[in-house]
Parts: structure tokens; C-alpha cells; sequence
């Protein structure tokens, strides 16, 4: 869906039976789901859309490829078509609310092994460590209260 409000990308996607939808900006590349930031990764290459394809700049998403580029992973700013979905070995949202949720398929073709991937994994521990209080907060995101 390009340029459309967050609210119908998600009526959109319930509508057709999905439990989130995958919107496109108005060149065509994939821009975000209706209120998170996507992450594909391929042949262990971390790329998400930049800010220019329409998309809220979230703090999950900064805070993911943060992480990521500690973890020696490339990360790389850039746009890609629809069918880049369809090709991944592993995708997955971030956000305030879903945090680091792994995408299961997309438009009924499944990702990867279908499942969390090894990359995801390793996003999801050192995110869930820091957040929890069991690895050290490196880059002071955290306030105590």
C-alpha cells in the first residue's frame, strides 16, 4: 500500500485475513508495517529502509541497529522492492510495543525456516538483556526509577 495511513495498512491487512500489513512508499520500495520499522536480512546483511521511504525514524529501530553493528553484523540503510521480502532469510518488526518480533511469512510465502532466525535470535537476547538488567546497559538507554 504506498503512501497510505498507518490505520488502513493495518485494516488492510486484517481485512485479508493477515495479522499485519507491509506498506510501500510512493516509489514502490517497502517503507514500514502500520506502527513499526522492518529489518531483512540476507546472507547475514541486516537492511532496512531508510527514513526517506516514508517512515516513522523509531528508537527501537535505531536501538536495533545499534546492537546489531556491536554484534558484527552489517547493517545497511537502503531501498528494496517487495519481491526482497519474499527472498529473505530471516525478517523481522521493531517497535516500541512489538519490541523485536520475527515475521513468520509474508503474502502466504514463508520466511526462511518459517521461524525465528539465528540473527533475530541473537537481536532478541541482547535487546531482552540489556532491557531485563542481565548485560550491561553500554549505551545508557535505560533510566532507573
Amino acid at each position: 500500500m504506498r503512501g497510505v495511513p498507518r490505520e488502513v495498512i493495518a485494516l488492510e491487512a486484517h481485512r485479508h485475513g493477515y495479522a499485519e500489513g507491509i506498506a510501500l512508499d510512493v516509489a514502490g520500495h517497502v517503507s514500514e508495517g502500520s506502527g513499526e520499522n522492518l529489518f531483512v536480512v540476507r546472507d547475514g546483511v541486516l537492511v532496512t529502509p531508510p527514513v526517506a521511504a516514508q517512515l516513522f525514524p523509531g528508537i527501537t529501530r535505531d536501538a536495533v541497529r545499534t546492537l546489531a553493528s556491536s554484534l558484527g553484523y552489517e547493517v545497511r540503510e537502503e531501498a528494496f522492492p517487495q519481491e526482497a521480502l519474499y527472498a529473505a532469510d530471516e525478517l523481522f518488526f521493531t517497535g516500541t510495543a512489538v519490541e523485536i518480533t520475527p515475521i513468520r511469512s509474508v503474502d502466504g510465502i514463508v520466511i526462511g525456516a518459517g521461524g525465528r532466525g539465528p540473527i533475530t535470535t541473537a537481536l532478541q537476547d541482547a535487546f531482552f538483556g540489556i532491557v531485563r538488567g542481565a548485560a550491561p546497559d553500554r549505551w545508557s538507554w535505560l533510566e532507573y526509577v
